[in-house]
């Protein structure tokens, strides 16, 4: 008997191990996906911005139309690459998290 509770202490403290090492993962993925979110709103509005004070300075509606078409073409462009690069951020983070747990699941097997 003591020796199973022994192996069950040992198991637990593995498992404990295991979820302390993902959480912390977890942890550091999330604030770099925060920060990444939140430097891609800055630029994002600071292309705004100035789009629109250009768009101010505008003498007629060809340049205007022309001007906007750019910046609307630019702003999609920027944004697909966000949207792909924190898609790539949260696999990662998937994999990372799911990493201490494969050897735990290949014992079960």
């Amino acid at each position: 008997m003591v020796k199973n509770f022994e192996d069950l202490q040992q198991v637990s403290k593995e498992n404990i191990d295991l979820a302390v090492k993902s959480v912390g993962t977890v942890s550091k993925s999330a604030q770099a996906i925060a920060v990444e979110i939140a430097d891609y709103s800055k630029k994002s509005f600071e292309d705004s911005t100035a789009a629109l004070e250009k768009l101010f300075g505008v003498k007629s509606i060809e340049k205007a139309i022309e001007l906007q078409t750019e910046y609307a073409k630019s702003a999609y462009e920027g944004f697909v690459a966000e949207a792909t690069k924190i898609g790539e951020m949260y696999t990662a983070l998937a994999k990372e998290t799911y990493k201490p747990f494969e050897a735990v699941l290949a014992k079960a097997k």
